[in-house]
């Protein structure tokens, strides 16, 4: 069973039809409305940090989903979700070059993770003004995915299967989002 964190985003049923087309069993827990122990006893295979609006830091619960989840359930960020985790590992989220909303962009990508066999560069679409910095960002966090302009578009964890992504592939005028979320559910731990 995939657990979708739902940030209370206009995307997130997108994202949720998207996993059922492709098998997945979804159950979906809206934030902040969902306790540590409720994800607990759920006992998934598959975790989903969803989209949403605002910033990670006004999403406290990514710390405890974390720490109790890495290492045993393959995760997955998108937008928000990506910021949310990669900010937990230590990278700062800042704003980004321009806003980018409803913008396609060029995806290149090391083909690694939930980029395997995906062609580099293919299209998609973005939905934010913030992005994960590329400054200091931490060596337990590996950059597989980024735009043109060098801004952070994807990363997975050295150790764990946990990656990231700023775009949304979920959107229809987005590439292969179904081929990178089947990449996501073939992982695990």
């Amino acid at each position: 069973m995939l657990l979708f964190i739902d940030n209370l985003d206009s995307f997130t049923y997108n994202l949720v039809h998207l996993f059922q087309e492709l098998g997945a069993s979804v159950h979906l827990l809206r934030s902040p409305f969902f306790c540590l122990d409720e994800c607990i006893r759920l006992n998934p295979t598959h975790i989903v940090v969803g989209p949403g609006p605002g910033s990670p830091q006004e999403y406290p619960y990514f710390a405890s989903l974390l720490s109790c989840f890495s290492g045993k359930v393959p995760m997955l960020g998108v937008c928000l979700g990506h910021q949310g985790i990669a900010q937990l590992y230590g990278a700062q989220v800042k704003k980004a070059l321009k806003p980018m909303h409803g913008k396609a962009s060029a995806i290149y990508h090391q083909k690694k993770g939930i980029f395997h066999n995906l062609p580099s560069p293919f299209s998609a679409i973005r939905y934010h003004s913030l992005i994960v910095d590329r400054a200091n960002f931490p060596a337990c966090l590996e950059i597989t995915a980024q735009s043109i302009e060098g801004e952070i578009m994807g990363f997975k964890h050295s150790f764990y299967q946990i990656e990231g992504v700023q775009f949304h592939p979920e959107s229809v005028k987005s590439e292969y989002g179904a081929r990178l979320f089947q990449n996501f559910l073939n992982q695990t731990c």
